[in-house]
């Protein structure tokens, strides 16, 4: 038996078009551009990478992208000045701070002072409490990425058992808020976890998020299960520098129903649902209907 291939790529690209299609539809209607603002602290180079690939595919869907880019020793007071100008901005209906932030500034402060109706990445204080009390919320984007796989691939998840590996605020805890809003049984699995490979084992649905490369092997899956790799780790083989995910793909394909490959596929989603969010946010701003399918 060999896994269903999810291809993160293909169903990214179908997202951007369907952000793209109601962009211009809005544009044409309404005389509206959603537009998101991107800032990035000094001069990390997967940030600067990543930061370039989300203005590009901003520009592509039709929505205004504003990049700022700062100096590493910039102050606190700045960047809350520069925070406080874009939530004031009527142009801008998305911020996103690029983390990893300099070590000399407060994460936390910097993500809370963000209006939570611009806070694309769904990580401010209010929309993490809205999410954990199932209202309408802005959603962290390589999550949301995640379900919609899992909704596109299964349909209903009603009932089903889903295990967690991984207890970040920024995929673990909101993975396992929107499993239980779909109506899963979901279990919250990590380093400490009692026989973690026999909690594994019981799950319908397994999402790995939990940042070490390879970590859960094919017989941690239970047979015909789902596999969602969020892990992207750089290790060194045969002289060559290689992405792999949490899981130890070619062992877990072996058992797996369906499983997402690393690269292409929770990766690419991250960007496009940081695009659905922006859209999401211009339409609830203005009180326009939300765009089908691309919320939780």
């Amino acid at each position: 038996m060999s896994a269903t291939i999810i291809d993160g790529k293909a169903f990214a690209a179908r997202i951007r078009q369907q952000v793209a299609d109601h962009v211009a539809r809005m544009k044409a209607d309404h005389g509206l551009t959603p537009g998101l603002a991107v800032v990035l602290v000094g001069e990390d180079p997967a940030s600067q990478v990543y930061v370039r690939s989300k203005g590009k595919q901003t520009v592509e869907c039709g929505m205004a992208s504003f990049e700022h880019k700062l100096e590493a020793d910039t102050s606190e007071a700045d960047l809350l000045a520069l925070i406080d100008r874009l939530n004031a901005d009527p142009a801008v209906h998305g911020i996103l701070v690029q983390l990893p932030l300099p070590g000399h500034l407060n994460s936390d402060l910097v993500i809370n002072r963000i209006d939570p109706a611009k806070d694309v990445d769904g990580f401010h204080i209010s929309n993490v409490g809205l999410l954990g009390t199932g209202q309408k919320a802005m959603v962290p984007c390589t999550p949301l990425g995640s379900l919609m796989m899992l909704r596109d691939h299964h349909g209903s998840l009603s009932g089903m058992n889903a295990v967690v590996v991984g207890r970040s605020n920024i995929v673990g805890k909101p993975m396992a808020q929107l499993l239980l809003g779909d109506s899963c049984t979901v279990t919250i699995a990590h380093s400490r976890t009692r026989d973690l490979p026999a909690v594994c084992r019981a799950a319908d649905i397994l999402v790995a998020a939990v940042g070490r490369p390879e970590m859960i092997q094919g017989d941690w899956v239970k047979p015909g299960a789902t596999v969602i790799d969020v892990g992207i780790n750089r290790v060194e083989r045969d002289g060559k520098s290689r992405l792999v995910g949490d899981v130890d793909f070619d062992s877990a394909a072996a058992v797996a129903g369906a499983i997402t490959p690393v690269p292409g596929g929770v990766g690419p989603m991250t960007i496009a649902c940081l695009l659905a969010n922006t859209l999401t946010a211009a339409c609830r701003t203005h009180g326009l209907p939300e765009p089908e399918g691309l919320t939780a």
